[in-house]
């Protein structure tokens, strides 16, 4: 009975509800007017039915709340949904839209009206969401939405990349618009042109009491973020990127107890992060990237933090990676290249089992890299350009069967490449170049199960063949294996199954490239490439597959054994943009130029033995080598027509005659000119000196010009080098030139120059090299009236000039570029170079000839490094300043042929990297002094033809020279000179030190007792024990004295306690 009881009343619950559900259903049911003005609505819009998910269902047929997109409660729409509708065209005012009265939620979003937002939503007043967020709305925000005062979301967002519209909150501006909004707790502007100050959208941000969201990027604001801001306690997501906020991230941030996002990329943010924001438990996702005045350190991480995004990239953050990161046990993607990070990676990293993302690209992280083991789901790895050792544990990659990239290029890793890692299932790009691996390289198993689209391995030390397996793997995109030691043969039919193929790169190795097809058919089997670059790979023709590949944008083919015509066909390429074509034995060309393909903007062809007349240039060829070939020809009167957008343009070393044509300042874009070592003839035309707003090097070496420096060098000069070095100029240096503040390379030497010492170029703090060598300056160096300094200037020759006068310590002293000790170089191992267009890692390189060593050399890369004087050959007089003997990183000083005088400095001994020392052929008198031997890197020294005089110092260093290094010296005598020490000619020996001052003992080991007796007994006398002067002359006599009577004894210095001590012994 019990049971029945139970099972009626179940049932008569059930059919309760079911007639709840009934009445429900019914009280549901569209209202006529609702379907009706949505009717209307959607006639009035203009959309595509093609694209259109949900307007396009709309059928009147049925219950318009049951239409996509339509939300009712009791017959009336409460939500209106629209979003990625393609909608064109406006919304009016009078539109049908906004006599729903009863909409709480409206969304227009992704859609292209492409009008001002309209007035009619403050119809909508019980509107609580409102999102136009990417609808195309452009223009000013209407006052009319800060009507919607029950709006607890605003979205008005705008992606850049989704639209060209701007939407901007002028006026009203946005404290008007949020004035009456004390509801909302989400507030989205993104990419609205707000532009406040930070007191004024921070105050008005404030007095919404309930905002949790608020996401303004790209709003254009200042700051600094005020403290008013502190209020929004309730704040969980902060998104301000790509504002100029120019501030310091305040420490409150860290005080919001339910803060989840807090996102400020871009901004200029400045000082030190708080490290407080770290602690917050709630934080999951952070981004403070590309702040370069942020500075901070990863501190201690809370336990169990809630962190699963961190992004630090292109900011100023430093010091070590904190063990505690393995603290963050939700960490998914971790950011942090472009930095200052160092020390060793720790294996904490190895502890983060949810680690998907992991980017330490561009620090200075040192060490082996960690282990990767329990980070299963690792994805992506980028640890290039950092200072990590090591090999790669092949047991630290079996596990990641999820990744699909791995960078680890520009680092000094070491050892074989392990097998593991080509067969990881899902990797995808492996990326190795600029490393120190060895070894051969297995070939790979299970090929067609291996995802591999781009493999590079380029600039590393692998040898042995290439694995054929490598031409097995059929997804792959890119090759690159330039740079290496890999040797043998190989043959190019066999990427014909790389359908898949765009760039192959197979340059640099001991590779002999066999480029014939056996059977022409398959040509059109392979693949279609855009980037080919075989160069140095012995190929002793043009392959016969190029003709085809049709869509080869990049060709390299220098430092071949390509003989012979350029073909015309390669100039029908159509989307050749890059031909090298440097260092073969090419002579000709098949046909004319003119019909070259126009897109073809780099066009490489020097050293090689091309002649006759210069051909026609492409139109928009951008960098253009035509040096180190036979042509011979009068440049046409028009090339400046032909090189209007050329940024590089070099014809140097060939035998091109007759005058600079004055078209070719026709240019706008020439960055470098060098003509030199030709037979060019006439004036520099004036014009190039008004290029200086983008030429950065003029090197007209070695030709025939005559006349003058044109003196119009403007203020918006931009040279770096100027080298005008072996023509026939003459007149004065031009004043103007010190405009050009850029300038690093002066080579004015082997003219006819007649002026003094150019101090107005004094000016230019950059100058790095100054030749002006072989000309006719005259009169003092020293520059009174001008203080500027050459902190920089590392290589100066003055020499063959009528300079006079003292060489000016003063001004000397100046020049820091030339005192570091050898530590400091170290970090400075580079060249002086000119880069052709920023980004591009193509460099000008400047040369210099110097003498050293007692001949010239041609420096054909100046290291930054390198430093020499040479003040020879002039009228110099009075001593060697002593500021001279600063110049620690000096490599070659050359004094000779002057009238220098006084003795050679002990302090040159400081001069520890110095190579070459000539000082011959002047008036220096005195011993040499013993320092001199303690120069290790010496290997060249005249001293020749001076009025030196004693013993030529003893040392292994010394005698290693030639005996006429030493010539012309008549009181110099010892080796390795012919002349032998007499008694009076003696001079300390090489490790002698001065000794004045100094107290005597006597070793008498090697003087027989009989001796010592007889001179002891007749010198000890009463002033030897009561006169202390007496006493200190008396034994210095003696000392001599016996030196005299026994040629076998010598004088040795030694200190002991501070005190210097005179020794006598015998030498054996």
């Amino acid at each position: 009975m019990r049971i029945q009881l139970v099972q009626w009343i179940f049932l008569v619950s059930f059919y309760i509800i079911y007639l709840s559900m009934e009445t429900s259903v019914v009280c549901a049911s569209c209202l006529g007017d609702q379907q009706s003005l949505l009717l209307q609505l959607r006639s009035n819009l203009t959309f595509s039915p093609e694209t259109s998910n949900k307007l396009v269902q709309w059928n009147p047929i049925l219950d318009c709340c049951n239409w996509t997109g339509v939300t009712c409660n009791e017959g009336l729409v409460t939500g209106l949904d629209l979003n990625q509708e393609f909608i064109t065209g406006g919304i009016g005012n009078s539109s049908s839209l906004f006599n729903l009265q009863f909409l709480q939620n409206l969304n227009l979003a992704y859609n292209s009206f492409n009008t001002e937002i309209p007035t009619g939503l403050s119809k909508l007043t019980k509107l609580e969401f409102l999102n136009l967020s990417n609808a195309g709305f452009m223009g000013q925000i209407p006052i009319e939405i800060s009507q919607l005062t029950r709006l607890v979301t605003l979205d008005i967002s705008t992606l850049f990349y989704l639209s060209d519209s701007l939407l901007k909150l002028e006026n009203p501006n946005l404290p008007m618009l949020v004035q009456n909004l004390t509801e909302i707790t989400e507030l989205y502007l993104d990419g609205v042109n707000i532009s406040a100050q930070g007191n004024e959208w921070c105050s008005a941000v404030s007095s919404l009491p309930n905002l949790q969201v608020l996401s303004l990027s790209r709003c254009s604001l200042s700051g600094p973020i005020d403290s008013t801001l502190a209020r929004l306690k309730y704040l969980s997501i902060i998104r301000l990127d790509e504002n100029k906020l120019l501030a310091p991230i305040p420490e409150f941030f860290g005080k919001f107890s339910n803060l989840k996002i807090l996102s400020l990329s871009s901004c200029g943010m400045t000082g030190i992060f708080p490290a407080i924001i770290f602690q917050v438990q709630s934080l999951f996702f952070l981004d403070i990237s590309n702040n370069q005045d942020l500075h901070g350190f990863l501190s201690d991480f809370p336990q169990n933090g809630s962190l699963q995004t961190l992004v630090i990239t292109g900011s100023n953050f430093s010091g070590e990676l904190s063990a505690s990161i393995s603290n963050l046990r939700q960490l998914s993607r971790l950011q942090l290249s472009g930095c200052q990070f160092n020390g060793s990676l720790t294996n904490s990293i190895s502890n983060l089992a949810e680690l998907v993302y992991l980017d330490l690209s561009f620090n200075k992280f040192t060490g082996q890299i960690p282990l990767f083991g329990i980070s299963k789901k690792l994805t992506h790895i980028d640890l290039s350009r950092n200072d990590l050792t090591g090999a790669i544990p092949s047991g630290n990659l079996k596990g990641l069967l999820n990744l699909i990239y791995i960078d680890l290029r520009y680092n000094s890793l070491n050892g074989s490449i392990p097998a593991s890692l080509f067969a990881l299932p899902s990797l995808q790009s492996i990326q190795l170049s600029y490393n120190q691996f060895d070894g051969h390289l297995n070939e790979f198993s299970n090929v067609s199960y291996l995802a591999i689209d781009t493999l590079d391995l380029s600039s590393n030390k692998l040898e042995g063949p290439i694995p054929k397996s490598i031409f097995e793997l059929k997804r792959l995109v890119e090759l690159q294996l330039s740079s290496n030691k890999f040797n043998g043969t190989l043959d190019l039919h066999m990427i014909w199954k790389l359908q898949n193929l765009s760039s192959l790169v197979l340059s640099h190795n001991n590779l002999s490239i066999i480029a014939s097809v056996p059977d022409k058919h398959r040509l059109s089997f392979f693949p279609n490439m855009s980037i080919l670059n075989l160069a140095s790979c012995k190929l002793g023709a043009f392959p016969y597959f190029l003709r085809n590949q049709s869509l080869l944008g990049n060709l390299d083919l220098s430092n071949n054994q390509v003989q012979g015509k350029i073909p015309t066909w390669i100039w029908k390429l159509d989307f050749l943009l890059q031909l090298n074509l440097s260092y073969n034995f090419l002579t000709d060309w098949e046909g004319p130029l003119q019909n070259a393909n126009p897109n073809l903007i780099v066009l490489d062809l020097h050293s090689n033995q091309l002649q006759g007349p210069i051909p026609i240039f492409p139109q928009n060829i951008t960098y253009l080598d035509y040096s180190s070939n036979n042509f011979s020809s009068v440049l046409p009167h028009d090339i400046g027509n032909y090189i209007y957008l050329t940024v590089f343009f070099s014809l140097s070393r060939n035998n091109f005659s007759g005058n600079i044509p004055e078209s070719i300042c026709n240019t706008t874009s020439l960055q470098v000119l060098d003509l030199s070592h030709n037979n060019f003839s006439g004036t520099i035309p004036q014009c190039l000196t008004r290029l200086n707003d983008t030429l950065g090097v003029l090197n007209l070496r070695k030709n025939n010009l005559t006349g003058y420096i044109p003196d119009i060098f403007p203020a918006t000069c931009l040279l770096q080098t100027l080298d005008l070095h072996g023509n026939q100029l003459g007149g004065p240096v031009p004043v103007s030139l010190s405009k050009c503040r850029a300038l690093e390379v002066l080579d004015l030497g082997e003219n006819q120059i007649i002026d003094t010492f150019p101090c107005p170029l004094k000016k230019i703090s950059t100058l790095r090299v100054l030749v002006l060598r072989k000309n006719k300056f005259h009169g003092p160096i020293e520059c009174r009236e001008i203080n500027s300094t050459w902190q920089m200037l590392q290589i100066v020759d003055l020499a063959f000039n009528n300079f006079t006068g003292k060489l000016p310590g003063k001004s000397l002293k100046t020049w820091d570029a030339m005192m570091p000790d050898e530590d400091e170089t170290q970090s400075q191992l580079n060249h002086i170079q000119f880069e052709v267009l920023k980004y591009t890692q193509v460099y000008y390189q400047d040369a210099v000839t110097v003498t050293s060593k007692g001949q010239e050399m041609n420096l054909v890369k100046i290291q930054r490094v390198f430093t020499s004087l040479d003040f020879s050959s002039n009228q110099f007089e009075g001593p060697i300043p002593e500021e001279v003997m600063h110049f620690k990183a000096l490599y070659a000083l050359n004094l000779s042929h002057n009238a220098i005088s006084g003795h050679i400095p002990s302090s040159i001994g400081n001069l520890k990297q110095l190579e070459s020392l000539d000082l011959s052929r002047n008036n220096f008198g005195g011993e040499i002094p013993p320092e001199l031997a303690s120069l290790n890197f010496l290997s060249f020294l005249n001293l020749s033809f001076n009025h030196l005089v004693g013993r030529i110092p003893t040392s292994t260093q010394l005698q290693s020279f030639p005996p006429h290094s030493f010539h012309g010296n008549e009181g110099l005598c010892g080796p390795p000179s012919s002349k032998n020490c007499t008694s009076e000619e003696a001079a300390p020996p090489a490790d002698e030190k001065a000794h004045s001052k100094s107290k005597s003992a006597i070793d008498w080991n090697f003087i027989s007792a009989e001796l010592g007796f007889t001179f002891g007994l007749g010198l000890v006398i009463g002033p030897l024990l009561f006169w202390k002067r007496w006493r200190m002359w008396y034994c210095k006599f003696v000392d001599s004295l016996l030196c005299r009577i026994f040629p076998q004894l010598y004088l040795e210095y030694q200190s002991y306690r501070g005190q210097t001590y005179t020794i006598l012994r015998w030498r054996s």
